[in-house]
Parts: structure tokens; sequence; C-alpha cells
């Protein structure tokens, strides 16, 4: 490093001119990655001792746990332990909420089960394939309550109770008023709103979560490895629901993660529980979460319904915001939600400067999964009702769209500037980003192309978002859900530390440990930039670490990678820790070397004082300290490490009047997006997508532009495929990646990336956060494209086909034959009717039928998948049966009732079935009819299927529920006639089996 102002910068305690710092340099982390040497947590080495968990989930969205009887699986050998709630109770306690309210979360369901894949108990065994067996001889017995999954349903008086001590699914309400938004409401030209209802969407990493939990009695502690991202808050809960202080849990993180996006965070649930399983199991346990638990029991972005209205001035100018919120959080209030709804509290306003405004938020409960951070958490459903609007306003008053966003920015002469709800933002110039977005996207020829298109009768439209991207959060946001007088009581609570240590060895070698763990953004490149930069190194002779482990490293309780805090905060704090470490050498340098501190330059592995060739190797002065510690300069006591525990005097805690600061950066976004709309599939195609970031210094420009392109790509998803989404039973209908859908690489466009860069004022490099921005303002933009097209006013997500079907080819008409009425199905809402008959010929009398109906050991014989048929009473039988259709395979429990016996002519079968993958109830009537020494068994039947084996399996089931009762008569023929199966039904077996349809 050759520049001047080099040792001024040290002196100063000034970042030095950079060199490496700006490059898109090939990233260290892909030789080890792409090789397929990734060290993650399925990877890590275990103890011969470890065992293997799996977790019984609940069939049902809502029921109270009446019994669970566990005998049977611990008998099964291979099995060491089968944790309940009990165990729970015994050794934990309640998941910490984040509100103090008379809730109790259990990581496995205590009393009742809340939500459809709630875990009810651990299996812990061998191997995982003795712990899925062993889960379906758990015998649970459930007592089905009614489920709410609406949250404007949910508030309604009559609606069922999730948390009876709470005494209604209200959670939390509050409200705030900035400035004076009735003044600006009476003098308002025009009133306009909107009402959104945001759906939920899920994070699908490619790696799932993962725990490697071990108890050690001797110190009453838990050693646990986990693929947790953080806040490292959470450790306080985890150790908390464990019983123990904080040093008693050790907590690891794996070297490489297959992403999160926000979501591992939700893992510590799953941390608690298992290193319970391994106190109770005795023994090291291991749980591997598969992708059908991920996506029906990790965590989801809350699903969120929204009236926002504006007074706006007759020229489009906003004069105040009216927000009405109303956040569903699933069946718990799992920390650190509320943080979903608060983390925008400060900038409710977003890149725009509007004085006055009114929030009132409430959060709710319902019977659905859990919701936590998810990738831009907070933002998609605040800008979807933001940008929407600013599109509704500008077709009101028939103005450009354009034109209403620029008269409503914030001026560049006004940073930083302060939101009228708290938030200071550090630095922008909106317009020019703006003007550098249409001239560069080429928005003038998107224009062209929409008339064009529309003469010739093409559904072509523009959409535009400008957004604030939030990054570095301050813990203190959070606490704006409490009252002043609530957060007096508690303590202030603030700040946003981010914690490095750089370390020096006896050679001069330096390693870098920060508290952050990675999900590929390249932390070890980027890191090994800086402080190369800083010590006049190459990037290969730094060596980056970014495990972490609670016991031996310096860490934080903000520490953890979220909210798009490594480049502005952990690079910030490497880069301040580097500059101080390098203060010292230059000291020491300064000594060896007869110099002035201030001529002191670092560069190419060497230190000199003006003339690099009297100059030292980096290593002898960096490694000093190990050798000869007692020559080093006054003033200076080692230099073998330094660890910076930074947080920016920016991030305060709420104020009295509720105004907070809940981000410490702030990125600028503009996106155009052009869509073209086929009008005879109602198939969304995007013809352009430009995308403007200012994310302040950029460090590394081609991984700004795989975030940037990451946070798009799933957007894109929620935009157009994704949505968690629930029968009206509570079950989940999204329960596979063949319902849940996501977007492959053929449905992604290209991007046209821009970039405006105003470096903060407020971090030690100058960068923002850019992993979530898209995120934020895809959705919308792509949103106000459609509307513009179609030339609409509502437009939900996911914007599917289907939905758009009704605006261009509008109603369905009426069929010319009017449709037979039907007899009432039995199914209840969210369950999937089967009806059927048939009949077999069986060679025997039928009185010999008819005893072969009542004998358990005969029905167990022909029931396809019976693994046992017991007879309870004169006319009930439980059976115990495995079945599989398609993808969905499951050991269920019936419970059988013989009513109606006309012996030997006729008999009525009911009864139901329940399982972890679902249930189902029905009705059948056999008669049986004898000629010729033959018997006709002639049956109808009527059922009802539920949980995932209609969402998931619903498809198949018509057929397979004629195949699967096909061969129990079948079968009952064979049995009777003495011969075997037919040839014929052989052969169906066969086929069967190939297309997934299993005994």
């Amino acid at each position: 490093m050759t520049d001047d102002s080099t040792a001024a910068d040290v002196k100063a305690g000034r970042p030095p001119v950079t060199r490496w710092t700006g490059q898109s340099l090939p990233r260290d982390e892909d030789r080890q990655l792409l090789t397929g040497r990734g060290r993650y947590i399925d990877d890590l080495g275990v103890s011969t001792r470890t065992a293997e968990a799996a977790i019984l989930r609940s069939p049902h969205a809502h029921a109270r746990l009446l019994g669970i009887d566990v005998s049977k699986a611990l008998a099964l050998p291979g099995v060491h332990a089968v944790v309940t709630g009990k165990d729970v109770q015994q050794f934990g306690s309640p998941l910490v909420a984040g509100l103090k309210i008379p809730v109790a979360c259990w990581p496995l369901a205590v009393d009742k089960v809340r939500y459809y894949g709630e875990a009810v108990a651990m299996v812990v065994a061998d191997n995982r394939y003795l712990a899925e067996d062993a889960i379906d001889l758990i015998d649970v017995e459930y007592d089905v309550l009614p489920a709410v999954i609406d949250p404007l349903k949910a508030l309604e008086s009559n609606a069922p109770v999730l948390h009876e001590k709470l005494g209604s699914n209200l959670a939390n309400e509050r409200s705030f008023v900035f400035g004076d938004p009735d003044a600006a409401f009476a003098k308002a030209a025009h009133r306009i709103g909107i009402d959104i209802a945001y759906p939920r969407n899920a994070c699908t990493p490619i790696e799932t979560y993962g725990v490697i939990a071990e108890y050690e009695p001797g110190t009453d502690s838990y050693d646990v490895t986990a693929n947790f991202q953080g806040p490292f808050s959470l450790h306080a809960v985890m150790a908390r629901a464990l019983n123990v202080p904080g040093n008693r849990l050790r907590l690891r993180t794996p070297g490489d993660s297959g992403g999160s996006f926000g979501v591992k965070q939700a893992v510590f649930p799953y941390v608690v529980l298992t290193a319970i399983a391994a106190r109770v199991a005795g023994r090291p346990v291991k749980w591997i979460e598969d992708r059908l638990e991920h996506l029906m029991a990790s965590a989801v972005a809350t699903n969120r319904v929204s009236t926002l209205t504006a007074a706006v001035a007759q020229d489009g100018r906003i004069l105040a915001l009216d927000w009405d919120q109303l956040e569903d959080t699933g069946a718990h209030l799992r920390a650190p939600e509320p943080a979903t709804l608060y983390r925008m509290h400060g900038n409710m306003t977003g890149a725009y400067a509007i004085e006055h405004l009114r929030i009132r938020n409430r959060i709710v409960l319902t019977n659905k999964m859990p919701t936590g951070l998810n990738r831009g958490f907070g933002g998609p459903q605040v800008y979807f009702a933001l940008e929407r609007l600013v599109q509704k306003i500008a077709v009101a008053l028939k103005l450009d769209p354009l034109d209403v966003i620029g008269r409503n920015l914030i001026p560049a002469h006004a940073f930083p500037y302060r939101a009228a709800s708290g938030a200071l933002y550090d630095s922008g110039d909106y317009q020019t980003a703006i003007a550098s977005a249409v001239k560069d996207g080429g928005l003038a020829e998107l224009k062209a192309r929409r008339e064009a298109a529309r003469r010739e009768g093409k559904l072509y439209g523009i959409g535009y978002a400008a957004v604030v991207e939030p990054s570095v959060s301050n813990m203190g946001y959070i606490t704006a859900v409490l009252t002043p007088e609530q957060r007096a009581k508690a303590g202030p609570k603030n700040g946003a530390q981010a914690t490095s240590t750089i370390g020096i060895d006896a050679v001069g070698s330096i390693a870098v440990h920060v508290a952050s763990t990675p999900q590929g953004q390249g932390h070890r490149t980027v890191l090994s930039q800086v402080v190369a930069d800083a010590f006049g190194l190459a990037p290969h002779d730094i060596r980056v670490i970014t495990e972490i482990d609670t016991a031996r490293d310096s860490w934080s309780i903000a520490s953890g990678n979220y909210s798009s805090r490594f480049a502005a905060a952990v690079a910030g704090a490497t880069q301040i820790a580097a500059t101080r470490l390098r203060g010292k050498l230059a000291a020491v340098a300064a000594k060896l070397l007869d110099a002035d501190l201030d001529s002191i330059v670092f560069e190419n592995g060497r230190i000199h004082a003006g003339d690099p060739a009297k100059s030292l190797p980096f290593a002898r002065v960096a490694s000093s300290s190990h050798w000869s510690p007692g020559e080093l300069p006054q003033g200076i006591d080692q230099t073998i490490k330094e660890t910076v525990f930074w947080s920016p005097p920016e991030l305060t805690a709420p104020t009295e009047d509720d105004r907070v600061n809940s981000s410490l950066c702030h990125g600028f976004i503009f996106d155009i997006c052009a869509v073209e709309i086929d009008r005879a599939t109602c198939e969304v195609k995007i013809d352009r997508y430009v995308t403007m970031h200012d994310c302040g210094r950029i460090l590394h420009p081609g991984m700004v532009a795989g975030q940037v392109s990451g946070s798009f790509t799933h957007a894109l998803g929620a935009a157009l495929y994704e949505e968690s989404s629930y029968a009206p039973d509570g079950s989940l209908s999204s329960g596979t990646l063949a319902d849940y859908l996501i977007p492959t690489m053929m449905e992604v466009p290209e991007l046209r990336i821009l970039h405006h860069e105003s470096p903060s004022p407020f971090t030690p490099l100058g960068a923002k956060g850019v992993g979530e921005g898209n995120c934020m303002s895809t959705p919308v933009c792509i949103a106000n494209a459609v509307a513009d097209a179609l030339g609409i006013e509502d437009v939900t997500l996911p914007i599917t086909p289907a939905k758009l079907a009704a605006h261009i080819h509008g109603a369905e008409p009426a069929p010319k034959t009017p449709p037979v009425a039907q007899k009432a199905s039995t199914a209840k809402a969210g369950e999937r009717a089967l009806t059927g008959s048939g009949k077999a010929v069986v060679d025997a009398p039928r009185q010999q039928i008819w005893n072969m109906l009542l004998d358990s050991a005969t029905l167990m014989s022909v029931i396809p998948g019976a693994h046992n048929v017991e007879k309870v009473g004169d006319s009930k039988f439980h059976a115990d049966v495995t079945l599989g259709i398609g993808p969905v395979k499951g050991r269920y429990k019936a419970k059988i009732k013989l009513s109606d016996m006309k012996e030997p002519d006729s008999i009525t079968l009911s009864g139901g079935t329940e399982g972890a993958l679902g249930s189902g109830h029905g009705t059948g009537f056999i008669t049986l009819t004898e000629a010729d020494g033959k018997t006709t068994v002639a049956y109808t039947y009527e059922a009802a299927v539920g949980g995932k084996i209609a969402s998931i399996g619903g498809r198949l089931l018509d057929g397979a529920a004629k195949v699967v009762i096909g061969q129990f008569f079948e079968a009952l023929a064979s049995k009777a006639s003495g011969r075997r199966a037919s040839p014929l039904m052989s052969l169906i077996r066969r086929l069967l089996a190939l297309l997934g349809v299993s005994r």
C-alpha cells in the first residue's frame, strides 16, 4: 500500500486507502464448497454413542391431548427414549415469549396442540429409521377442537381461543400518533385508502435445521451444535428454557450453512427439545429436519392484514398516513416476534417526506405455524401496502405514478433525515438514483413497448417501487411494543453490538474471528480483503474463522447474521480492530526502524518508513510481542490480539413518545418492472426488470450482485408462486414442494442491476445492507405492473394465472346443463370427500364370509397394510395399518364399528383413522348375496380425509381408495376360497408399487 495518506490515516484512526476492498475477487469459500468439502451440520463427526431422533407431529390444528401411550415405542429394540410434554416440563421451562402474556410455549405440546405439525413427542433411537418406526407405535388420544386460521375471524367473540389464560386471541394492541394526522386529513383534498391481505411465505433454504446435543450430568450443562444463525439474544431464551445459567449452555455453530434467509433463528425450540432428549436418553442426540417438517413446522413470514389511508393534496403529495395493521403470528408469539411487525416502526413513511402519521398495531394468534424472521422481515408487508397506495393515488388523480413518487421523496439536502416515527436516515440522493434508473434502465423504451403492445391488443404494464432498505437492527426497536411505562420498568434496550477479534500468532500470521454465522454472504472473502488492506498484505495471507463457540469466543447477544448487518456492522467492527492493531504495529515498526510514526507504511508484506529498500518483514514486526514483549514501545501493551465490540451511538432506545431509530443504515432501492400477461394462459411474463440500489460503499461488487439476484429470486417466488396456505380445518395445504411452488432458474429473468453510492456516515466502512431489499421492493413492483397491465385496483399475492383469469376472461359462465344435485357430503371444511362402490364374487357360502368379517385374525390377513387388528367388543375393532398413496406414506390407527347387522345378509361399517399424515372417517354398507354356493359381496362407501393426506395426495386419493378397497375384497375372496390372489391382482399391485401406491 503506497498512498501518502496511510500513516496519517492510522494516526487519526481513519480507515486507510484500500487496494483490495471494492474488488470482485474470487470467493475464498468456493474452493471447498464446489469440491464437496463443505462442513455443514450433517457432515460433522459425532461420537459413536450418538443416537438419532425423529419427531411425532400433530395431525390436527387444534386439539386437547388426552393421553400419550409410548410403551410400544419404548419396547422396540434400539429405542433409547421417548420424550413427551411431561419430560420438557420436568427438565425445562416454557420458552420466553416476545411479550409478557399468560401464554406458555413449550418445545413439545403439553396440554393442547395448536397448529398442524406441532411437535408432540421425540423418539431417540440407534438410527433415524428406527426412530421413525417407533413414531408409528405411539398412541395419542386427541380431543379435536375447532380451529381458526383467519386473523380477522380470530378476533370475533365466538372464535376458538388458543390460549385460555389469555382469554382471547388478541395478544397485544398499541396505537401511535406522530405529528398531527387529524389536521392533515381535515385539510387534505383527497382521502385515499387501500386494503391489503399479505399472505404467508417461507424461506426454503437448501439445508434444513440440524441439532447435535449432549448433556453433561457432572456439571449440569449442555453442549449443543446447531446451524443457528442468531440473534444470540435467543441464547438466553434457550438457557432459561433448559433451566441452566447461560454459562452452562455451550452453543456452537458449524463452519458452513446451506442458506437461511432468516429462518434458522427459529431452530432454537428444537435446540431445547434435542438437549432435553439427550438428557433423558443419557447420550448425545442428533436431529436433522426433513423437508416436510420444514414446510409444516419451522417458521414462515407473518401474514398481515393492513388498511392504509392517505391524506393527499391535489397534486399527489401525501400529507399524512393512517396505518391499521393486524399481524398474524400463528399459534405462539415465539421470540423474537413481534420483530416482524416492529422492525419497520421507525420508517413507516418509506422513502417519502411525510410528517404526520398514525399507526394501530394488533397481534393476533391463530392455529397456524408460529412465525419468525424471513428475508426482508417486515419490509414486504409494509411496502406492498405503501407502494400499492402510491399507484392508487396516481390512478385516482390521473397522474403518472413516477411523478407521485418524485413529489413525495425526501430531498437530497435533508440527509441525515429524521422520519416521523423516529428513523434516522443516514445518507442518500433518491432523485439522482431514480434519474439514473430511468435513463440507464431504458424506461422510455419500455413505455414505447407498452404503447405498441396495447395497440396490438396485448396486456402490457409497467410498475415502480421506491423503498428504503433498513439494515443493522437496533435491538431496542422491538420494545416499542411496550408502553413507555413498561419500558421504563424493564430498563432500556438499544444498540446493535458487533464483535470482531484479530489475532497474530508467533510467526506473524493473522487470523480473524467474527461472531457472525455466514449463510452465503462471503464472510471469509470480504473480511480478508478488509484486513489485508489494513496491513498491506494479500487476502490469501488472512485466515477468517466464522464458527461460533459461546464457551470460548467473544460474542454479544446481538451477535449473529441477520438484518443485513454483515457489511455495515461486522466488517465495520473488523475494520476498527484492524486499524487499532495496525496502529500498535506501526509504533513497534517505528521503534525498530528508528523512524517517525507518521512515516510508517505497510505494503506488499513489509513495513518501512518511506524507503521500501529499508524495510522489515511484516511477520517480524507482527510477532515481536510474542518473542520480545519487554522491547515493546512505551504505551503498547501487546500486539497479539485485538477484540472490538462496536455499537453505533445512533441506535438509542425508544423515546417516551415511541419514536425509535429502528435500524442504523437505510439504503434505497428503485425498481422498474415491465410485464406482459398472456391472454390465453393468464401467465405473467417479465419483459424487463431494473433494480437500482444505493447500499452505501460497495465492498465486493460481485457478491453484492449475488445478494441482489438472490433477494430478487426470493421475492419473485413471493410475488408469483409461493404461499404457505391452510385448509379451513387448519391442515397445511402446501406441505411439499409440489404444492409450495418456488421459482427455478427457468422462471427467473435476467436482472438489470444499477448502483448509486452514498456512503453511510454511521458505519466504519461506509457500507449499508443489501441482502434483503428486493424482497421488499419486488413483490409490489410486479403487482403494480400487473395492475397497470389489466387496469385493476386490487392485486393479491401470489399473482397466479387462476387469480387473473377472471379479470381477463370474465366470470366463468354457468354450465349449459345444470349439475345433478348431489347428496350432501359428510366431508367437513378442509376435507376431501371420497365415494365409491363395487362388488366381488367369492367361492364360498355367505355365512362363511359373514364369520370372516367378524374375525380379527382374518381381517388382519386381508386388510392392506395391516400390522394388527384387535377386537375390543362384540362389534368394535381397532386396527393398525400402513398405507402409502403417491408421496404420502404413513401409519394409521383405525377404529371400526359394525352396526345394522342382519346376519348373514348385510352389515354397516363405520369408523375413523388417524395418523401423523392426516385423518379420515367414513361409512360403508356391505350386502352378501348367495347363489349356487357362491357369494356376491357388494359394497358402497362414503368417506372423507383431512390433513396432509388430503392436501398432498388429493390428486391420487380417488383412484387409490378404490384400489385399496378393491384389494381388501379381492383378498377376502381369496382367503374364503382358499386360493391365492389372481395373477391380474398381482400385476395390478406391482404396477401400483411402481406408481408409489403401496401397502
